[in-house]
């Protein structure tokens, strides 16, 4: 289960974009996330449960430029 994210992280979701991709960053965290698209910059937004069940892994940068995967 997805429950650790924050704004800018990168979201793996289980199911492809219509564009074909399926790797979007987070633009708004609150009750509302929004995500866009990282390949046609589409912004989609879900209610936090949706999103937490839709969510495959979630990869972060910290403040050097170094991703963590989660």
């Amino acid at each position: 289960m997805i429950d650790d994210f924050e704004l800018n992280d990168k979201v793996v979701m289980k199911k492809q974009h219509a564009c074909g991709t399926n790797e979007f960053v987070i633009t708004r965290v609150g009750a509302d996330i929004k995500i866009k698209c990282l390949n046609c910059d589409r912004i989609i937004m879900l209610d936090r449960q949706d999103f937490i069940k839709k969510a495959k892994k979630i990869i972060k940068e910290n403040n050097n430029g170094d991703i963590k995967n989660d």
